[in-house]
């Protein structure tokens, strides 16, 4: 059961590949740019169109998720792309759990467990910031302003433990009220 305010789902079907090259590199971002159809996002931002976000993990890293059919071609447009260049491009697919977190309360629920500033103020759409729930690492980003909806990817081996937290992180009357 989850507080009306807030609700989370399992995302199914997702691909999702890491990406490693020298962002820096004006060249490299064009060729990653039109290999995974979004533009390289900036520091600690994400990239959205349609069905696909291009997640900044770290300066010389991104986290592409998509449809899990379009996995293997994008791979191979990446290696197109980079070729003769230092890069990884692997398929974390089956590496990686997702989550969506969404509704009026999908704030205050993440608030609850990660060391991040997430009033609305310093936390808006299309943020992303790699960092903690608990003691797990994990990553998310805010994809829609109405309802609020966050996506959340964690380690697939700990999955079951963050359907457990955000199961009574969700309970109804369990929201502090602080934004």
């Amino acid at each position: 059961m989850s507080d009306p305010a807030v609700s989370w789902s399992r995302v199914r079907d997702r691909g999702m590949i890491g990406l490693r090259a020298d962002l820096s590199v004006g060249v490299v971002r064009k060729a990653l740019q039109k290999a995974c159809g979004l533009p390289v996002p900036e520091t600690r931002r994400l990239s959205v169109r349609d069905d696909r976000r291009l997640a900044w993990m770290s300066p010389d890293e991104l986290l592409l998720v998509l449809p899990r059919a379009g996995t293997a071609p994008v791979l191979a447009a990446v290696a197109e792309a980079m070729e003769g260049r230092h890069h990884l491009a692997v398929d974390l697919s089956d590496a990686r759990a997702l989550f969506r977190i969404e509704g009026p309360g999908a704030r205050e629920t993440l608030a609850k467990g990660a060391p991040v500033d997430l009033s609305p103020a310093a936390f808006g759409l299309h943020d992303f910031r790699r960092s903690r729930l608990g003691q797990l690492a994990a990553a998310f980003g805010q994809v829609a302003e109405e309802p609020d909806a966050f996506e959340m990817v964690c380690f697939r081996s700990v999955a079951a433990h963050v359907e457990r937290w955000l199961d009574v992180s969700c309970r109804p009357g369990s929201l502090p009220g602080v934004f």
